[in-house]
């Protein structure tokens, strides 16, 4: 078999759209000959095609080539506060737009059961897919796809290649950093969300980086996976860490937290609630003995004792910010990059100056 063959047997819609300096969707309304392509575009995609001898399957045309009205809906994780929330937002700007949304959800993303969700929503004729990925390993099992629709991914790296919509966790980390520094913390340790999670690495850089460019050292973080459970026990961890001192006579530790922490950056509310159990329960008081920071805003967490500094993630906001998104893209594929959001600092009561 020549080397001609060879490229014409193994060309995928990929390979076009890389040749030609577009993205995947573009060379699909080009093959489909759909409007709001440019022509000089158009001319670079068809040159591609011919260069390449890309012969696109008969099933990847005809999905766009029928208006359904219907978007795929991809989700991967539990139900927790910010992918439900974002879910739900979409789900309501959707329906203002007047699309259906067709859901696929899913505790786990591994790429089998991910391509099958996937290829489900495409049988169902969806116009567009998005993915809300909780765990970093979904977005490359969907590019992986030939989808022959466009993609919208609520994922918080800065990978390229892909139309992306996020909110910005490593700036919100930076931001939190920032406001325990500028109180005077020097000592600040971070309980980390799951090692899978896209949010929690960019949560763990950004600390990380403030923290160098403030000159402080960064200690490595403890993990959990974004439970109350998970924060009791790794506030546990961080007190047991103190070392055996002498107790007071009201049963609080004598003054060992300022030699190893003097607060605590959780890496989410529920988190941060169970870190403030654990200090509790070794009599030690937030803020006056550690200050303690969350992220997202929970309904609650200006409820807890004491109501939480945290970053607050307008996750409503993010969900028709994704349907913004999607509208344009399917108007002009290559009209939209990357459109990311920075979250809010809320300082309410577990932060203060260290003590002395």
């Amino acid at each position: 078999m020549g080397n001609d063959d060879e490229k014409a047997r193994v060309a995928t819609i990929f390979d076009v759209a890389r040749l030609a300096g577009v993205s995947h969707q573009t060379v699909s309304r080009v093959l489909n000959d759909l409007p709001n392509v440019r022509p000089a575009t158009r001319q670079r995609v068809e040159q591609a095609i011919a260069q390449l001898r890309y012969a696109p399957s008969q099933a990847a045309r005809s999905l766009v080539t029928r208006r359904s009205r219907t978007i795929g809906l991809t989700t991967t994780g539990g139900p927790d506060y910010g992918p439900s929330s974002t879910a739900l937002g979409f789900n309501e700007a959707a329906r203002d737009a007047r699309y259906a949304v067709s859901m696929a959800s899913m505790l786990e993303s591994d790429p089998a059961s991910l391509r099958q969700a996937v290829e489900l929503l495409l049988r169902q004729n969806v116009e567009a897919i998005v993915l809300i990925a909780a765990h970093r390993g979904a977005l490359d099992a969907v590019r992986g796809i030939e989808l022959g629709v466009p993609l919208v991914a609520v994922e918080s790296s800065r990978r390229d290649g892909f139309h992306r919509v996020s909110i910005d966790q490593y700036q919100g980390a930076r931001i939190l950093v920032d406001h325990l520094v500028g109180l005077g913390h020097t000592r600040i340790a971070h309980l980390a969300g799951p090692a899978d999670s896209v949010d929690a690495l960019e949560r763990v850089r950004g600390w990380r980086d403030a923290l160098s460019e403030h000159g402080l050292v960064a200690r490595e973080p403890l993990v959990g996976d974004w439970t109350p459970a998970s924060g009791f026990r790794l506030g546990r961890q961080l007190v047991a860490g103190l070392g055996d001192g002498d107790d007071d006579d009201d049963g609080r530790s004598s003054g060992r937290v300022g030699e190893s922490f003097t607060a605590v950056f959780a890496a989410n509310d529920q988190m941060a609630l169970g870190v403030i159990h654990a200090l509790s329960e070794r009599g030690l008081r937030v803020p006056d003995d550690v200050s303690v920071v969350g992220f997202d805003d929970i309904p609650e967490a200006e409820h807890f004792a004491p109501p939480l500094t945290t970053m607050r993630q307008d996750f409503p906001a993010l969900g028709r910010t994704i349907m913004t998104t999607l509208l344009e893209v399917l108007s002009d594929a290559d009209s939209v990059g990357v459109v990311r959001s920075v979250p809010q600092l809320i300082v309410r009561e577990s932060t203060a100056p260290p003590s002395a």
